[in-house]
């Protein structure tokens, strides 16, 4: 995660809303989402390009408007850029085929 963003001074005012929407990814079923994973998503995914004028009220409108589909799909891809696939033995590709 990008620890210089120029949004991340915002994080203590915004974190009732960042709480309000990881209850609404519990509700949902989705338990594994973390606050500090929203927050990066937000940041390389919705504030890739920063506004130096945001408000905070744009800010807590980004949060609120996340939704869950966006969510986990920036995670699986962020996931298979990460994983390493070598399956250079036989052995393995036996392994993941059975």
């Amino acid at each position: 995660m990008e620890k210089s963003h120029k949004y991340n001074h915002f994080r203590t005012q915004v974190q009732p809303a960042l709480a309000s929407k990881l209850s609404e990814f519990r509700l949902l079923g989705y338990d594994s989402v973390s606050e500090d994973g929203l927050w990066e998503f937000l940041i390389m995914k919705k504030w890739k390009k920063v506004n130096e004028e945001i408000r905070l009220y744009e800010i807590i409108q980004d949060i609120l408007n996340v939704k869950v589909s966006d969510y986990m799909s920036f995670t699986t891809i962020q996931t298979y850029k990460t994983t390493e696939f070598s399956m250079d033995d036989e052995n393995e590709w036996k392994e993941l085929l059975k």
